[in-house]
Protein backbone atom coordinates (compact mmCIF):
# COMPACT_ATOMS: atom_id res chain seq x y z
CA UNK A 1 0.00 0.00 0.00
CA UNK A 2 2.87 2.17 0.03
CA UNK A 3 2.36 5.36 -2.62
CA UNK A 4 -1.64 4.65 -3.04
CA UNK A 5 -3.98 6.99 -0.95
CA UNK A 6 -7.36 5.34 0.65
CA UNK A 7 -10.44 5.72 -1.47
CA UNK A 8 -12.19 6.96 1.52
CA UNK A 9 -11.84 11.03 2.16
CA UNK A 10 -11.27 12.30 5.61
CA UNK A 11 -14.69 12.07 7.73
CA UNK A 12 -14.80 16.09 7.15
CA UNK A 13 -14.26 16.06 3.49
CA UNK A 14 -16.89 13.57 3.38
CA UNK A 15 -19.24 15.38 5.09
CA UNK A 16 -18.00 18.75 3.46
CA UNK A 17 -18.58 17.27 -0.12
CA UNK A 18 -21.50 15.43 0.81
CA UNK A 19 -23.20 18.30 1.69
CA UNK A 20 -22.26 19.88 -2.07
CA UNK A 21 -23.63 16.90 -2.98
CA UNK A 22 -26.55 17.31 -1.70
CA UNK A 23 -26.92 21.27 -2.58
CA UNK A 24 -25.88 20.30 -5.79
CA UNK A 25 -28.86 17.53 -6.76
CA UNK A 26 -31.33 19.31 -5.15
CA UNK A 27 -30.78 22.21 -7.34
CA UNK A 28 -30.56 19.89 -10.41
CA UNK A 29 -34.05 19.38 -9.48
CA UNK A 30 -35.42 22.99 -9.75
CA UNK A 31 -38.05 22.56 -12.61
CA UNK A 32 -39.80 19.99 -9.77
CA UNK A 33 -39.30 21.36 -6.33
CA UNK A 34 -41.45 19.89 -3.60
CA UNK A 35 -44.49 22.81 -2.79
CA UNK A 36 -42.92 23.31 0.33
CA UNK A 37 -39.34 24.21 1.27
CA UNK A 38 -37.53 23.83 4.47
CA UNK A 39 -35.39 26.91 6.06
CA UNK A 40 -32.36 25.35 4.26
CA UNK A 41 -34.15 24.19 1.29
CA UNK A 42 -35.09 27.88 1.15
CA UNK A 43 -31.80 29.40 1.68
CA UNK A 44 -30.25 27.33 -0.93
CA UNK A 45 -32.70 28.79 -3.49
CA UNK A 46 -31.17 32.33 -2.37
CA UNK A 47 -27.96 31.52 -2.29
CA UNK A 48 -27.35 31.76 1.50
CA UNK A 49 -26.80 29.94 4.88
CA UNK A 50 -29.52 28.47 6.69
CA UNK A 51 -28.99 30.76 9.64
CA UNK A 52 -30.01 33.54 7.31
CA UNK A 53 -33.37 32.98 6.73
CA UNK A 54 -34.81 33.36 10.30
CA UNK A 55 -33.49 37.23 9.60
CA UNK A 56 -35.12 37.64 6.67
CA UNK A 57 -38.49 36.47 8.02
CA UNK A 58 -37.47 38.99 11.01
CA UNK A 59 -37.23 41.54 8.09
CA UNK A 60 -40.43 40.45 6.71
CA UNK A 61 -38.76 39.63 3.13
CA UNK A 62 -39.89 35.53 3.25
CA UNK A 63 -43.10 34.34 5.10
CA UNK A 64 -43.40 30.79 6.48
CA UNK A 65 -46.36 29.18 5.17
CA UNK A 66 -49.30 29.22 7.84
CA UNK A 67 -48.73 30.39 11.22
CA UNK A 68 -45.88 28.64 12.98
CA UNK A 69 -45.72 29.57 16.57
CA UNK A 70 -41.30 30.39 16.99
CA UNK A 71 -40.46 26.57 17.92
CA UNK A 72 -41.84 25.04 14.89
CA UNK A 73 -40.65 23.93 11.44
CA UNK A 74 -41.21 26.72 9.07
CA UNK A 75 -41.92 26.11 5.49
CA UNK A 76 -41.94 28.28 2.28
CA UNK A 77 -43.57 28.08 -1.08
CA UNK A 78 -41.72 27.34 -3.16
CA UNK A 79 -43.68 29.64 -5.96
CA UNK A 80 -43.20 32.28 -3.77
CA UNK A 81 -39.63 32.05 -3.40
CA UNK A 82 -38.87 30.98 -7.30
CA UNK A 83 -40.68 34.48 -8.00
CA UNK A 84 -39.54 36.62 -5.63
CA UNK A 85 -35.31 35.59 -6.46
CA UNK A 86 -36.63 36.88 -10.31
CA UNK A 87 -36.95 40.64 -8.84
CA UNK A 88 -33.34 42.25 -8.53
CA UNK A 89 -35.32 45.03 -5.94
CA UNK A 90 -36.33 42.10 -3.52
CA UNK A 91 -32.71 40.52 -3.62
CA UNK A 92 -31.10 44.12 -3.02
CA UNK A 93 -33.14 44.16 -0.04
CA UNK A 94 -32.52 40.71 1.03
CA UNK A 95 -28.48 41.48 0.31
CA UNK A 96 -29.09 44.91 2.58
CA UNK A 97 -31.23 43.32 5.98
CA UNK A 98 -28.52 40.28 5.86
CA UNK A 99 -25.50 43.04 5.71
CA UNK A 100 -26.86 44.88 8.07
CA UNK A 101 -27.62 42.24 11.20
CA UNK A 102 -24.27 41.01 10.53
CA UNK A 103 -23.11 44.06 10.67
CA UNK A 104 -24.96 44.62 13.63
CA UNK A 105 -24.05 41.40 15.27
CA UNK A 106 -20.19 41.70 14.42
CA UNK A 107 -19.78 45.68 16.22
CA UNK A 108 -21.41 44.11 18.99
CA UNK A 109 -19.38 41.33 19.47
CA UNK A 110 -16.49 43.74 19.08
CA UNK A 111 -17.98 46.00 22.00
CA UNK A 112 -18.43 43.32 24.37
CA UNK A 113 -14.44 42.39 24.66
CA UNK A 114 -13.84 46.01 26.20
CA UNK A 115 -16.98 45.71 28.66
CA UNK A 116 -15.71 42.36 29.60
CA UNK A 117 -12.20 43.60 30.47
CA UNK A 118 -13.52 46.47 32.06
CA UNK A 119 -15.32 44.88 34.55
CA UNK A 120 -12.82 42.12 35.28
CA UNK A 121 -10.30 45.04 35.96
CA UNK A 122 -12.42 46.52 38.23
CA UNK A 123 -13.04 42.99 39.87
CA UNK A 124 -8.99 42.72 39.76
CA UNK A 125 -8.51 46.21 41.71
CA UNK A 126 -10.89 45.43 44.56
CA UNK A 127 -13.98 47.78 43.09
CA UNK A 128 -16.71 45.69 43.03
CA UNK A 129 -16.07 44.63 46.63
CA UNK A 130 -18.49 46.55 49.04
CA UNK A 131 -16.28 48.82 51.99
CA UNK A 132 -17.24 48.94 55.16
Amino acid sequence: MVGRQSARPAASEAIQTGMRDEQHQFLRLLNQLPARLTAEQAAWVLNCQRHDVPVLVAARLLKPLGNPTPYNVKFFAATELLEQVQDRTWLVKVTNALNHHWQKRNAAKQNRPAEDAETSLEAANGQNHRQT
